[in-house]
């Protein structure tokens, strides 16, 4: 836990993503903004206009010497302020208001998932200063994420699960799957270097989890937690359509790190160099296709207030 922030009595900037949640933040954002100041928090509630202006409000007002920056949206819209923040090379603290579909970074801090419950816990938070809890964050190239990096398959479904537009919650994700799988699943070769090992071969998917959910509802990294110092490598050999289906169930509940062909691992780095590019996202946040990819974990980067 860090020390008490100094007394900062300036407006709390409040960034806000209307379509996330399938548009579920921008339905709600009068509502937010009105239980904040019923709870005493003066703010200044900003939307994003398109993909980035969260990154680029959240690095304007953390530049500028803002100390507090609370993010109502989702794992995307954390993402955006997370990579503000820090490239602002900013101690500003940032509050989360999860109004996504996964808001898997809510679930790795315990931030309650029902938006009303959140915000009033992170109002009493604001109005009592309680000292902000120090969380690490990763650092993929030059980009940085706060609950995890995913590469192969897992990207593949981010991708999918983005162009899906029915409110039907973290199922989203699942319906995902099956799209992916019917489109066929790659297990492209590559090079992957972690902990003094090297593993060469073809592979369906390596997440590299700060965090221990991705998708919302699959338990991906059940040993990942977003304050130790380390990064839970979790990856899988390839699979056929019929395993990744009788895989889901243990995916969902964590118990599949004993089947045969997963694997995990604590680590610190980790790089990968694919044959030919492959896709990756970073917090669900699908990136363009890569060869390399060099990841790290950057401790105590976070402030969560």
């Amino acid at each position: 836990m860090a020390e008490p922030d100094p007394v900062d009595d300036s407006p709390v900037s409040l960034l806000f993503n209307p379509t996330a949640g399938r548009g579920r933040a921008g339905r709600l954002a009068g509502a937010i903004s009105s239980l904040l100041t019923e709870n005493g928090i003066r703010h200044d509630a900003v939307p994003s206009r398109a993909a980035g202006d969260i990154e680029r409000l959240a690095f304007e007002a953390a530049s500028a010497g803002q100390q507090r920056i609370v993010v109502a949206g989702g794992d995307g819209s954390i993402y955006e302020a997370v990579n503000g923040i820090l490239r602002a090379n900013s101690k500003a603290g940032l509050g989360v208001i999860p109004v996504g579909t996964g808001n898997d970074f809510a679930k790795a801090c315990s931030i309650p998932l029902h938006w009303e419950h959140a915000a009033s816990l992170l109002a009493d938070r604001l109005t009592s200063r309680a000292p902000p809890l120090l969380l690490d964050a990763g650092r993929c190239n030059d980009r940085y994420f706060a609950n995890g990096v995913g590469v192969g398959f897992d990207a593949k479904v981010s991708a999918i699960a983005k162009s899906i537009r029915l409110k039907i919650g973290d199922l989203v994700y699942l319906l995902a799957i099956f799209r992916a799988m019917a489109q066929g699943i790659e297990s492209p070769r590559l090079t992957m270097k972690f902990g003094g090992e090297i593993y060469e071969g073809s592979l369906t998917l390596a997440n590299i989890a700060n965090g221990s959910w991705v998708g919302g509802m699959f338990y991906i990294a059940p040993h990942a937690r977003n304050d130790d110092g380390v990064l839970n490598l979790v990856y899988a050999k390839p699979v056929t359509r019929r395993r990744i289906v009788a895989l889901l169930p243990k995916l969902m509940n964590g118990t599949h790190l004993d089947a045969p062909e997963i694997f995990q691992a604590p680590v610190r780095k980790c790089e990968i160099i694919a044959d030919e590019p492959i896709p990756s996202h970073l917090d669900g946040e699908v990136q363009p296709p890569a060869t390399d990819f060099r990841i790290e974990i950057v401790p105590s980067a976070l402030r969560l207030l």
